[in-house]
């Protein structure tokens, strides 16, 4: 380097180096390696970019003294923005081993690298230009302080650009992705769960999680309720919003109600969505850092998705409640064929729910067996009254025929295609199956019968024999217990009656709860 140039670039400043890395691991900054094997060149490059800063970030900096210790740090560093490289170091060539190292092997594409030699004979600039993956080649000479000033800041707006595209199409894959997701949700408190998780992986707010909360909330006719919720507002099961939500985000999450629209803020912002059919729905989303454009491009990209969504959920989850409904209406009507009381079936669904949780499945299937339990006489209505409703002692032609109620359940409902209407088919089928063979219509055994029929057998026998029927009075409470001591093993599955005795409280309390004129009081 000539004098007058060592004057404007070649100043040490060590005393600055530590107040520089103290500074800097308090906010973001801009990593860059240098990597030259004159300590020297490190001191003057900290030195002459002490106080640069550039988009609110300053740098820091990294020393790498060797080619083998460059591409540890290099390795160790795959967010570095910038690489002032040195050509010759161990090796009149290791710079330009070193790019191909960068771009070929660890496929770090995003870094500027800034090539830098004080020795330009060794590889000409042309040659190097046209045959390595750089950004920049200066000689050493070159750079002054102003150059050198010059060169980092456009480095790092090249790099600044190229990340906010990569981000933007990292943004875009995960729209992409999540869409899709979304619409696999079926339960609409998992799908605003969703909803929030993915908002702060687009957003890219995952790594400041502390300062990153929201909130998916419901209007009900009455009042605002809580779907889901992150971050310091992760709520108990049926928390009131007014009781653990700041009144200004309280306030915030009304007011878009009211405006029906979406907003955004300095510090959050709030989406609004209204179905076909008037619901409505909000999610409030507050983070630690300001969205700019793009952020706020991608939002309202992925809350149109999101308010297919939302439509498409409230859709089928009227089309599930009208099933619900039809179910337990035909099973009422089953069973009031028969003279027996609807309620019969309200608590039958109960009781088997309670048995099915009990027993180890999950809430999702349990709620299946509530449901499909209810249509377990369907086959009655195929059952000529005269024998459904004798009150005597029927025949042993006359049991036969009403025995026929399982086969002729099964055949209405077995040909659905629907997860509630196949669990009903396979209880109306073997609800009356028993542990030890000895049952209808199959005589199957064991473990052979199906856990639902097993479970409805229970609910089913224990609601039947408290309850008057046309041919018996209902049975003491005390007598039911001693019927099922005795039949364990045998009408029942040992496991599920152990499972029942355990559980009897809440069985009773059921009972007590659905009770009707002509239930025993026990």
């Amino acid at each position: 380097m000539a004098s007058d140039q060592q004057e404007d670039f070649l100043i040490f400043a060590d005393e600055d180096l530590a107040e520089t890395a103290d500074a800097g691991r308090e906010k973001e900054y801009w990593k860059v390696i240098i990597v030259d094997d004159e300590q020297e060149v490190h001191h003057l490059t900290r030195m002459v970019l002490s106080d640069f800063e550039f988009d609110g970030k300053q740098l820091e900096f990294l020393s790498a003294y060797s080619e083998t210790e460059a591409y540890r740090v290099i390795r160790e560093h795959p967010d570095a923005a910038i690489i002032l490289l040195d050509v010759v170091m161990d090796q009149d060539d290791s710079g330009l081993r070193l790019v191909k190292y960068i771009r070929e092997e660890l496929k770090y594409s995003s870094v500027r690298i800034i090539l830098r030699t004080g020795q330009p004979g060794q590889a000409p600039e042309k040659v190097v230009i046209t045959n390595y993956d750089i950004n920049d080649y200066k000689e050493k000479t070159e750079l002054t302080t102003q150059k050198l000033f010059t060169t980092i800041m456009a480095a790092l707006r090249s790099y600044r650009d190229i990340m906010v595209i990569e981000n933007n199409k990292v943004g875009l894959e995960k729209i992409i992705k999540s869409s899709a997701d979304l619409f696999e949700l079926k339960s609409m408190k998992k799908f605003a769960s969703g909803v929030l998780t993915q908002l702060t992986s687009i957003l890219n707010l995952h790594k400041n999680a502390l300062h990153c909360n929201s909130f998916a909330v419901a209007k009900g006719q009455e009042e605002i309720y809580i779907l889901a919720a992150s971050g310091d507002y992760e709520l108990s099961e049926n928390a009131k919003i007014e009781e653990v939500v700041p009144a200004h985000v309280l306030s915030s999450i009304e007011r878009t109600f009211r405006e029906k629209k979406s907003t955004f803020h300095e510090d959050h912002f709030t989406c609004y969505f209204e179905s076909k059919t008037g619901r409505e729905n909000v999610i409030y989303f507050e983070g630690s850092k300001s969205l700019n454009e793009w952020n706020r491009y991608l939002i309202e990209i992925y809350c149109s998705n999101v308010s297919v969504a939302f439509e498409n959920l409230y859709l089928n989850e009227e089309v599930e409640t009208a099933q619900k409904e039809i179910i337990f209406t035909l099973g009422e009507i089953a069973e009031t064929r028969s003279k027996e009381t609807g309620n019969h079936v309200k608590r039958v669904a109960e009781y088997s729910k309670l048995l099915a949780l009990k027993y180890g499945l999950p809430e999702e299937e349990a709620e299946l067996v509530r449901l499909a339990s209810s249509m377990h006489d369907v086959g009655k209505v195929a059952i000529p009254d005269a024998v459904l409703n004798k009150p005597g002692k029927l025949t042993p032609d006359e049991f036969e025929l009403i025995k026929e109620h399982a086969n002729y359940g099964y055949a209405m409902l077995n040909h659905s295609n629907r997860d509630i209407i196949k669990t009903a088919a396979i209880i109306a089928y073997q609800h009356h199956e028993k542990y030890d063979g000895s049952g209808y219509p199959n005589g199957l055994a064991g473990e052979d019968i199906h856990i639902y029929g097993r479970i409805t057998a229970v609910a089913d026998v224990f609601d039947a024999l408290g309850s008057d029927r046309v041919y018996k009075s209902a049975w003491s409470l005390e007598d039911i217990l001693a019927h099922f001591r005795e039949q364990r093993g045998k009408h029942f599955d040992p496991k599920l009656v152990d499972i029942f005795f355990e559980n009897l409280p809440a069985i009773l309390k059921i009972r007590d709860q659905y009770l009707d004129p002509n239930l025993a009081a026990g």
